[in-house]
């Protein structure tokens, strides 16, 4: 066991795309996530990360991070199969410091949420043994592109989107996230400078994130995506203001994207969404053509610190 460095990301994301392979049937995680999470300006690396080994093969990975100046803590955790004592050593010290970081924030609990795929690598028996439960349920959805089936489309009347070249489209942008984003589960608000740190800024390309303005009612949408993944290119965020629903305006921004990823030659797409959303996004991307590709869990451990 040691702590993870930012040197450590190839042998990280390795690792994490053997687990996808034997989860999702192929690798799915790609370097710059792995840089920008090590990064994260909530992660202390030497105590909110361990690396375990099996001799000098990296067998596990788990990180700790703290988003919400309370009681709310967020936890990744990797292992391959055949490995059930180191994962559940990874489990006692992360689950430690989680309490240990809610403390110091004040809160009297630690809740710790964790995702993981429906089928993982990790002894889910085990998992549930420690206390943990099952309690929100999200599809990764994904799509088939091409240039002919996927032209650009046409804005219902009224609406222009721009892309977020300028620091000021990029602050409107994180308003209109913060506001649109508010009721939906495990949401925790972040300022401009946080929000900006969370998705690795400085290798974001601007160029595919877009603001909506509708006539009447100003900018009233973003559309976030990024084109950094082998598989598939990918939807990050589609965020509609509530004054703005019932306008057609999430359709035509995600056809928005298939159009703009088709004509660049990607030939997929995907996007992750909480099966109990409320604002009825599920159904929204199915009617659109997207369909399950599978399904990851958030677990969640209440822990007194």
């Amino acid at each position: 066991m040691r702590p993870a460095t930012i040197g450590d990301a190839a042998a990280i994301c390795a690792l994490l795309n053997e687990v996808d392979l034997l989860e999702i049937g192929r690798a799915g995680t790609e370097l710059a996530e792995i840089q920008t999470d090590l990064k994260h300006h909530e992660v202390d690396l030497e105590r909110d990360s361990w690396l375990l080994f099996d001799g000098e093969r990296l067998v596990g990975y788990a990180l700790l991070w703290d988003e919400s100046g309370g009681e709310r803590i967020d936890a990744d955790h990797y292992v391959l199969p055949g490995q059930l004592p180191g994962a559940l050593h990874l489990f006692d010290l992360l689950e430690a410091r989680a309490a240990e970081r809610a403390a110091a924030n004040g809160a009297t609990r630690a809740v710790l949420h964790l995702h993981l795929n429906t089928t993982p690598t990790l002894d889910l028996d085990a998992l549930r043994e420690r206390g943990w439960r099952q309690v929100r349920r999200y599809h990764v959805l994904a799509r088939a592109l091409s240039a002919t089936a996927d032209p650009p489309p046409q804005p219902p009347p009224g609406v222009t989107l721009r892309p977020c070249l300028a620091e000021e489209d990029r602050r409107i942008a994180h308003a209109l996230l913060q506001e649109a984003m508010t009721d939906h589960f495990d949401f925790q608000p972040r300022t401009y400078e946080q929000w900006v740190d969370d998705i690795g800024a400085a290798a974001v390309d601007w160029s595919l994130i877009w603001v909506a303005y509708v006539e009447g009612l100003g900018d009233a949408a973003v559309l976030r995506t990024h084109n950094d993944r082998a598989s598939m290119a990918w939807i990050s965020t589609v965020a509609v203001l509530r004054k703005a629903r019932r306008r057609g305006l999430g359709g035509h921004l995600l056809h928005h994207a298939f159009g703009h990823y088709a004509a660049l030659g990607r030939d997929r797409i995907g996007l992750g969404v909480d099966t109990d959303n409320s604002s009825g996004a599920l159904g929204l991307y199915e009617r659109h053509g997207m369909s399950l590709d599978y399904a990851v869990d958030t677990w969640e451990l209440v822990r007194p610190v």
